[in-house]
């Protein structure tokens, strides 16, 4: 769930100016699932533009404050978000730790990076939302550790239905500060995207696994 539409709107314009997004519905990108796909998304270069980073900084610190008051610790998963995680957490005057896929499997063979004690309340910052499932991953890991997540905030989501229902069934709470639906509406409405392109990148949100490149 996007916190407002004016956010969502604005942060899809900024996403698309640095190329952090990108869209392609007539040249398909090919994701490491074997998903064609219009759209590209790599939420990292957000940190090489700084007043683009401060923005999405202090707008994930502020309604995280908003939505699930100040928590104990900011969590990042490993590796997209562990920069704005960072970022967010200092902000906030927090401590920070990130998550990684699964435990190392050498030294003190940690799954969570920093330190974090039973009992405390914690946010989880990621980068994009696509299925939720190495996102929902990092949560699981938390809660293991004793931790209370208080939920996840991300800078953008594709939508999919797949992914409401993860979180859904999870039992997690998300906001993100835009997303698909919106990223479309704004491309629409500065010329990034004709009407017949927007029709096609609805299309592919719909049934990804299925869609075919015009």
């Amino acid at each position: 769930m996007i916190f407002n539409k004016q956010t969502a709107k604005k942060t899809a314009e900024l996403l698309l100016q640095i190329h952090a997004i990108k869209l392609q519905p007539s040249q398909p990108f090919t994701w490491a699932s074997g998903w064609k796909s219009p759209i590209y998304c790599d939420n990292r270069i957000v940190l090489s533009y700084p007043p683009i980073r401060n923005y999405v900084r202090e707008t994930m610190a502020k309604h995280i404050e908003q939505h699930y008051g100040k928590p104990d610790v900011i969590a990042g998963v490993a590796t997209g978000a562990i920069g704005i995680g960072v970022l967010v957490a200092e902000y906030l005057g927090l401590p920070f730790v990130y998550v990684r896929p699964e435990a190392k499997g050498h030294g003190r063979q940690n799954q969570i990076e920093g330190h974090v004690e039973k009992g405390q309340n914690v946010v989880v910052v990621e980068d994009l939302i696509s299925t939720g499932k190495s996102s929902l991953n990092a949560v699981k890991a938390l809660e293991e550790a004793g931790v209370n997540v208080k939920g996840m905030i991300a800078i953008f989501s594709y939508g999919f239905e797949l992914s409401v229902n993860n979180f859904k069934e999870a039992d997690v709470t998300l906001h993100t500060l835009s997303n698909y639906e919106c990223l479309l509406e704004q491309a629409l409405d500065t010329k990034y995207i004709t009407t017949k392109e927007q029709e096609v990148l609805a299309a592919w949100n719909a049934n990804p696994s299925e869609w075919n490149a015009i």
